[in-house]
């Protein structure tokens, strides 16, 4: 039976017994039906992944034994995920999907073309949404290291991000996807890599300006093919390859 995974910002130890309340308590007792017995597991997002049995069961609420602790590894290839705002939920659909792919970083994308905007009102606000988003995801998909939602970035700022990178971290690479790129994502060398950016443009595309400015900052273009994906599914596609080519699904 697969054990579901728990949102728990305390810390515990082996043997001990924790009190699972608030929002993840309830939605533990409450939606999941967790019984008496049942195997769980509990994360903080970042650093302690628990494991435990509930002995007992309240209305919103459940008390856990904990039988094994252990510390969240850092990943040996860390994905980001540069997100375009898109119109509708394609954005959200994009990180949510990314997300359960294991995907560490995302980070929210104002580009030139994008229909959906984040300003100043809304900003905080919708990085909060997509946080939500991304941590649903985590524990849907029993990753116990959550997703770390970024502040949303214009094209100027991506293109400064990159270079900075780059300079900070030889072991980088920024991979911006555009189907008119030359260069195919099979063809890209990822050996040595620890980190790797995904830049995914929204529905109209990347601007040529764009284009420019990240290859001029260091990012290299890929394509994905002959054909041309939806930004909600681009990055899917690319994180799915790369899991597969670099042994991250091995």
């Amino acid at each position: 039976m697969v054990e579901p995974l728990f949102r728990f910002d305390g810390s515990a130890q082996v043997g001990s017994t924790i009190t699972l309340d608030g929002p993840e308590g309830h939605h533990a007792a409450a939606v999941r039906r967790i019984r008496v017995g049942e195997a769980v597991q509990l994360t903080d997002g970042s650093q302690q992944h628990l494991r435990g049995v509930a002995i007992s069961v309240g209305t919103k609420s459940l008390e856990i034994k904990i039988s094994e602790r252990n510390q969240i590894q850092p990943d040996s290839l860390r994905f980001v995920l540069v997100q375009a705002l898109a119109k509708g939920d394609r954005d959200e659909l994009a990180i949510q999907a990314a997300t359960e792919l294991g995907v560490s970083t995302v980070v929210p994308w104002q580009s030139d073309r994008s229909i959906s905007k984040w300003d100043e009102s809304k900003a905080a606000k919708n990085q909060a949404r997509w946080q939500t988003i991304c941590d649903e995801a985590s524990k849907q998909a029993l990753r116990p290291r959550f997703v770390e939602v970024r502040d949303r970035q214009t094209s100027k700022q991506l293109a400064a991000s990159i270079e900075y990178s780059l300079a900070a971290n030889s072991n980088a690479a920024w991979l911006v996807l555009d189907p008119t790129a030359e260069l195919s994502l099979s063809a890209v060398s990822t050996s040595n890599v620890n980190e790797l950016y995904l830049i995914i443009g929204p529905e109209g595309g990347i601007t040529d300006q764009e284009l420019d400015s990240f290859a001029g900052a260091g990012a290299k273009r890929v394509h994905l093919g002959s054909g041309i994906l939806r930004t909600s599914t681009a990055g899917v596609a690319a994180l799915a390859y790369l899991s597969g080519s670099t042994g991250v699904w091995e």
